[in-house]
């Protein structure tokens, strides 16, 4: 079974037993979070589910298994003639997701 979730303003396509990084959720390691946001469905025989804009009663259940940063980003202002040069890192935090049951009721 795949689906499409929304969680942090970001879409992402699902299935069962695969990791996906999502933006920060307020859980601990180890906790289990259930996503209500389901945007659609496909279930084994192919068939699909879209919701408008949600699929009623679908849900998906996921384990978090990180709470980490992400990879360094480099932010560079440069003025020309100016002697100004500023330059920052920022490091992006996520949370990682195992997929443990999608439900259509």
């Amino acid at each position: 079974m795949q689906a499409v979730i929304k969680t942090g303003g970001k879409q992402y396509k699902v299935a069962v037993g695969r990791s996906v990084n999502v933006e920060k959720l307020p859980a601990a390691v180890g906790e289990r979070v259930e996503l209500d946001k389901v945007l659609m469905v496909f279930d084994d025989a192919g068939e699909g589910h879209i919701g408008r804009p949600v699929v009623e009663g679908a849900k998906v259940i996921a384990k978090v298994t990180e709470q980490d940063l992400g990879p360094k980003e480099i932010i560079f202002r440069y003025r020309a003639k100016k002697r100004e040069r500023v330059k920052k890192g920022h490091r992006q935090p996520y949370t990682r997701l195992l997929i443990e049951q999608i439900s259509l009721n």
